[in-house]
């Protein structure tokens, strides 16, 4: 076994987890990518309840029914809060695509304001929602 195959076993070839220590910018960055892909799944909902208007009144009162139940109405919730996260995760990174913000105090900044902005926009458009 030549010498440098000996050096390359005992240690990891790139940085992993055991040497970035945890911050915000790099949690907003897996949470982006996981309310992506909820979001992916969620349209599902989208889907059936247009299926639901297509297919009748009475379906459509079922699917209806579903939505506004206590579950539907959590699920709901929980899927508008992960569309305002990612579309602010995502003006973050049109912002880093400007070349703007990649200062670590800049980063930092934008990401709490980020998740700021969807918590608000959340609870906003949900408040407006239950007062019409």
């Amino acid at each position: 076994m030549s010498r440098q195959n000996q050096q390359a076993g005992s240690r990891p070839l790139s940085p992993h987890l055991q040497i970035y220590r945890p911050n915000l910018t790099m949690a907003m960055s897996i949470l982006h990518r996981i309310t992506g892909a909820v979001l992916y799944f969620a349209s599902f909902l989208g889907v059936w309840w247009l299926m639901g208007l297509a297919s009748g009144p009475k379906y459509f009162a079922y699917v209806d029914e579903m939505f506004r139940s206590w579950p539907g109405l959590v699920i709901l919730f929980a899927v508008s809060y992960q569309l305002f996260h990612h579309a602010f995760g995502g003006i973050r990174h049109l912002v880093w695509d400007a070349g703007y913000g990649f200062s670590t105090r800049s980063a930092e900044r934008m990401g709490l304001v980020s998740l700021g902005l969807a918590i608000v926009a959340t609870l906003l458009v949900w408040l407006l929602g239950a007062w019409t």
